[in-house]
């Protein structure tokens, strides 16, 4: 018998505020000491009244306007009741019944075919503490209780561990986009849960499904799904499948699920309206003007950059990943004329030196201005292409100087007069007779040698267009 994977995700992101979701308290607990962002409303004290984050709101509205989502017009807070050491009041403030928005939809791109994937809804919570399990016991810290929360829940339309991991990069790009969040899943700022069940091919039925815990990681979503996928089938074959709802956790360790608990149904929740905060009224104005704020779609750049410059699919897809190294790449294109350069010096040279060294594209210091200069520099014959890619560009991370300033305190300008660069070569000739004698007798290869003796004769400076053409017509006439 053959099987289908039916694949669906939560996906818990943080958004990018300065306060907390309900309280005054900084959002930022990157590296912060344990506990130091903290305030009674947060930790749950008798008597402490939430409010919520305007700007929380409004970017939760963004995002769900970027996945394509209907705002409601009349939401409301739900306090979603459960027991977890990490929650200091007892329950979670999340939306159940009337989320800010439902029925949106991403397009993906996997193997040069597009596909829709359906979101079911996109609501607004707060996040819970964190556990730190150590050798004496469990600490905990709650510098991330009441974190202000999207969850994107899809609808169950991926088939593969590869499509889930194309729609949670695409959506992670349409997030980052719109200005919602940062999606940084190394501070924590994006989670996932995957629910997955296996059903006869060609059946529509729904089966007990497993949910995975706590992805933090587009590789282990993807290495989770597959085995629990693996699992399951196997489940089948024996002829015992699934037969409820379970809830499993990841070890990465040893790559494999693990039964945590059967799974809860809302029942469980024991949910019903937050009596501390009003329900939310959003407007078609309102709506209208969050509208304008959305930016182009990561799907449709990533697609226009191909048509229009000509780019790799690998360098759409970067660039269409960061809105600031898009703009930087279409501002340097448009400027030079050059879209490959533009992209080989953005693409590569740049990104590589931003891996390494960890810093945004902002920390860098490189603009537009120091990449148009560097690429006309080399497309007029002033410098070569190595010394761009090196010396020179080394020298703007370091001093964050113009190219055109670092090439004349280097001393850095080609040769490119002929009359110079003809004696140079004929010198070059004259020290390399069994060169000489080889590529005239048709052996190209041996050029090399010559070209390398002009190079040297000339300290690196010599336009090596103008020299391949000079050598030619010294040897070759």
């Amino acid at each position: 018998m053959e099987f289908e994977t039916v694949i669906g995700l939560e996906i818990h992101v943080e958004l990018s505020t300065k306060t907390k979701m309900f309280c005054g308290c900084s959002n930022d607990n990157f590296r912060v000491e344990p506990n130091k962002n903290v305030c009674p409303i947060c930790m749950g004290f008798p008597g402490q009244l939430p409010v919520p984050n305007k700007e929380a709101v409004k970017k939760g509205i963004l995002a769900a306007l970027a996945l394509n989502c209907r705002i409601l017009p009349h939401s409301k807070f739900d306090r979603k009741n459960y027991f977890y050491p990490d929650l200091p009041s007892g329950f979670q403030i999340s939306q159940y019944d009337e989320p800010l928005s439902e029925k949106g939809h991403v397009e993906i791109v996997l193997g040069g075919q597009q596909k829709r994937i359906g979101i079911t809804r996109l609501h607004l919570e707060n996040d819970a503490g964190k556990l730190m399990h150590t050798a004496n016991g469990t600490l905990l810290d709650f510098n991330r209780a009441g974190k202000p929360l999207m969850e994107i829940v899809s609808d169950p339309d991926l088939r593969s561990a590869e499509e889930a991991h194309e729609y949670a990069e695409t959506l992670q790009k349409l997030v980052r986009y719109c200005g919602s969040s940062d999606c940084d899943m190394e501070k924590g700022q994006m989670r996932f849960d995957a629910s997955v069940s296996i059903r006869p091919k060609g059946d529509g039925k729904l089966y007990p499904r497993a949910e995975i815990k706590n992805l933090n990681s587009f590789k282990s979503l993807e290495a989770a799904i597959k085995c629990e996928a693996a699992r399951q089938v196997k489940l089948w074959e024996e002829g015992t499948p699934q037969a409820t709802d379970q809830t499993v956790g990841w070890n990465e360790t040893k790559q494999e699920t693990y039964l945590m608990r059967e799974k809860e149904s809302s029942s469980d929740y024991r949910y019903f309206p937050e009596p501390d905060i009003p329900p939310m009224d959003i407007s078609e104005e309102e709506i209208a003007e969050a509208k304008k704020e959305i930016p182009e779609s990561p799907v449709d750049l990533m697609q226009r950059l191909q048509s229009a410059y000509g780019v790799s699919e690998a360098d759409a897809r970067y660039f269409s990943g960061n809105s600031q190294i898009a703009r930087l790449f279409e501002e340097v294109a448009i400027a030079t004329k050059n879209p490959r350069s533009a992209a080989a010096f953005i693409g590569t040279i740049l990104l590589n030196h931003m891996k390494e060294s960890g810093k945004s594209l902002s920390e860098t210091g490189i603009t537009a201005a120091h990449l148009t200069e560097l690429i006309k520099l080399v497309d007029s014959g002033e410098i070569s292409n190595n010394a761009a890619k090196s010396e020179i560009f080394e020298e703007m991370i370091t001093t964050k100087k113009l190219p055109a300033q670092i090439v004349k305190e280097k001393g850095l300008s080609q040769v490119s007069d002929a009359g110079e660069l003809e004696a140079i070569c004929q010198k070059a000739i004259e020290l390399n007779p069994t060169a000489t004698a080889d590529v005239r007798a048709g052996k190209v290869k041996a050029m090399a040698a010559i070209v390398g003796t002009v190079m040297k004769e000339s300290h690196g400076k010599a336009n090596p267009k103008m020299v391949g053409t000079i050598l030619e017509k010294l040897l070759l006439k």
